[in-house]
């Protein structure tokens, strides 16, 4: 498989929590791609996350972002060199509507006429539009991840990192997010950590599998599925192959 040309290189990049080493690793990710990290609970790959965002610093290495070294910037500045994260639990203002969320998340970078008309594209985009003047708190929860992609990636990002983005959706849902991400990635290189599976393969993306902080396999669903040992440290010996409904 080739890999395109580098946006994120990351080098023994490593964190210690006590004596515990949460990450130790290295990888990149190359200019446009759409990337999948899987693994078993504690394997590290939201502290890998944190760590891209700059939430906590790491214990040793290095990681740049179109050559340039990012690691020990604070997340402000990371955000402002063009890395937007969706967390896996939705922090949209609840009290606010939909548009008005939109619009806070872009009016910082476009002032608040174009804020405007990025949001409405936003929800258009998101087929969300109908539902503009509704308080965020009375979205289903699916709706709600809809939302806050949408409003990590209203700036336009180089990269965008989410995390368990179909938590709590229904496989309706689920199936309609595979073809937003797909979408959002002809824009931005895009990063998800994700458990279900079904999604990760009607993505059809390079798949990268962490255990105990390292890499431990990468290649195609159909690589992953094959590799015995991955089916041993991800669901204990069992296949992680699911029927594509």
């Amino acid at each position: 498989m080739k890999t395109p040309k580098p946006l994120l290189e990351v080098r023994a990049l490593s964190k210690l929590f006590g004596g515990l080493r949460a990450v130790d690793l290295d990888l990149d990710i190359g200019l446009g791609e759409l990337r999948c990290i899987i693994g078993p609970n504690g394997a590290g790959k939201s502290t890998l996350f944190k760590l891209l965002m700059g939430e906590i610093r790491p214990t040793t290495g290095s990681i740049r972002l179109r050559g340039m070294e990012i690691c020990g910037l604070d997340i402000h500045r990371i955000a402002r060199l063009g890395v937007s994260i969706k967390y896996q639990v939705p922090t949209v203002f609840e009290q606010l509507s939909l548009i008005e969320n939109l619009v806070a998340a872009a009016e910082y970078r476009f002032g608040f006429e174009q804020g405007v008309a990025r949001a409405w594209e936003t929800l258009r985009r998101f087929g969300l539009e109908e539902q503009a003047a509704k308080p965020a708190a009375w979205l289903s929860h699916g709706a709600r991840q809809w939302l806050e992609i949408g409003m990590a990636t209203i700036s336009d990002p180089q990269l965008v990192l989410l995390d368990e983005p179909t938590t709590g959706m229904t496989v309706d849902e689920m199936i309609r997010t595979v073809g937003l991400v797909h979408d959002l990635a002809t824009r931005s290189t895009v990063i998800i950590v994700e458990h279900n599976l079904e999604f990760v393969r009607r993505l059809g993306s390079r798949i990268t599998v962490m255990h105990r902080g390292k890499i431990f396999a990468d290649g195609t669903m159909q690589e992953i599925e094959s590799d015995a040992r991955v089916r041993d440290i991800y669901l204990g010996k069992r296949s992680i192959h699911v029927e594509s409904t």
